[in-house]
């Protein structure tokens, strides 16, 4: 865990210190779907996929170093999960709102002048913006870290097209669970991502 904060601290500084006329910013929006893959430590409650969303302002830094760039964003995400135990025969849908900020290293090939395909990964740092469900005991983690791996393509240099699985660091909620023996559930929201970001 501490080379991977190392890791995403060394990139950000590079971001800053680089000198203005060696980089090539440029700002624009991102949304997409998400479809979460939620697991548990317990057999006693399993979880069903559920579509979700997330979009916000993202940022691409190029360097003068032939293929390398950064990426980082602002998201707004909605994860869904839809969860069945033995209190809750009909099943109880978890919604998980959280601020999401993505940070990417990527490494790009150019196809043509018109399209450069590119694969990244880099940490991902949430914060937990929606409300517990009291009915259940479910307790959302008020931060959770993450690490997205994935592939994209960039068209005429401003419409981008994404693919990336990400893979929960940690414990993203727990619930007190009674089945015969009272157990603390913790779960974990990994989520497959399509994403389309337009840079200006």
């Amino acid at each position: 865990m501490k080379k991977i904060f190392t890791f995403a601290a060394v990139a950000m500084a590079l971001m800053v210190v680089m000198p203005a006329s060696a980089q090539k910013l440029k700002f624009g929006l991102k949304g997409g779907l998400n479809v979460t893959n939620m697991s548990f430590n317990e057999d006693v409650v399993d979880a069903s996929n559920r579509a979700g969303f997330f979009i916000g302002p993202t940022v691409k830094l190029t360097l003068p170093i032939v293929g390398l760039s950064f990426d980082a964003a602002a998201l707004y995400d909605q994860k869904e999960a839809k969860i069945n135990g033995d209190e809750h025969e009909d099943g109880k849908t978890l919604t998980q709102k959280s601020f999401q900020i993505p940070v990417n290293v990527r490494y790009g090939v150019g196809l043509s002048k018109v399209v450069n395909v590119f694969a990244f990964t880099g940490p991902q740092f949430g914060f937990n913006i929606g409300d517990d469900y009291k009915d259940i005991n479910w307790k959302w983690k008020d931060s959770n870290f993450s690490w997205n791996v994935g592939l994209g393509a960039t068209v005429l240099s401003h419409l981008q097209v994404t693919a990336n699985y990400n893979i929960a660091c940690g414990t993203t909620g727990e619930a007190t669970v009674l089945d015969g023996a009272k157990s603390l559930v913790k779960g974990k929201n990994n989520a497959w991502q399509i994403g389309v970001a337009y840079y200006f």
